[in-house]
């Protein structure tokens, strides 16, 4: 048994005890009472958000040799594995929470991200291959801090704040950064690498670029609609 799925599982209950405590600790302002639910799910995402956001490293440090075990040394940093495993755990609590709450038309674009990155991380995981790669998928997170604070800001009516207006900027700025760089970098690394991949994992990596890279670009497309031209 893979001690990585123990940490998965300790990392899915931990996230749903903390979804099921967030309305104590962070109690719904009157315009999100009759969506609490989705308030808690916001602050769920936020919590795992600044996790990963905060410990992810530069792309050209650790994006290695995909057949580099974590046996070997330098591969990652340390606690990058478990880091992975924390994600996937999370990814599944938010998949599950959708599920219950949420209409599948709601939601359906989500819960397909969400598989997506179950199952790419999850190769991580299992494999102990990858985790570099991986790692780098993970600064997406520092753009979704913002991502998600914008969330709570609208549903908080906060949306004609000079908070809002300053944050709107810097999800903006962090998007093509943090977002569209990485995932742009990451398909140039897989498409120079082709050759050193197998091709089960070639191709699962490059299905999960290509879903990824539209999904991400219709994203921005409408925070640059919906905050700057509406």
């Amino acid at each position: 048994f893979s001690p990585g799925l123990l940490v998965v599982a300790g990392s899915f209950a931990a996230f749903r005890l903390l979804n099921r405590g967030l309305e104590r600790l962070v109690p719904p302002p009157p315009s999100a009472r009759r969506n609490r639910w989705k308030w808690r799910n916001i602050w769920t995402s936020l919590a795992h958000s600044v996790l990963p956001g905060t410990h992810s490293p530069s792309p050209r440090r650790f994006c290695l040799h995909p057949g580099l075990s974590e046996d070997l040394v330098g591969t990652h940093p340390p606690g990058a594995h478990s880091l992975i495993a924390v994600s996937v755990g999370y990814f599944l609590e938010d998949f599950v929470d959708m599920l219950c709450n949420q209409k599948l038309h709601q939601s359906w674009e989500l819960l397909f991200h969400h598989s997506v990155v179950i199952v790419c991380f999850g190769i991580a995981v299992l494999l102990h291959q990858y985790v570099g790669f991986a790692l780098v998928a993970l600064l997406v997170e520092i753009n979704s801090i913002f991502l998600h604070l914008r969330q709570i800001l609208l549903m908080a009516n906060l949306v004609h704040t000079t908070c809002y207006r300053l944050n709107s900027i810097i999800n903006l700025g962090t998007y093509v950064v943090f977002r569209i760089t990485t995932l742009a970098w990451m398909t140039r690394w897989l498409f120079l690498n082709r050759e050193n991949v197998p091709p089960a994992t070639y191709a699962v990596g490059t299905v999960g670029m290509a879903i990824m890279t539209p999904m991400n670009l219709i994203l921005f497309y409408r925070l640059l609609r919906s905050d700057f031209f509406k």
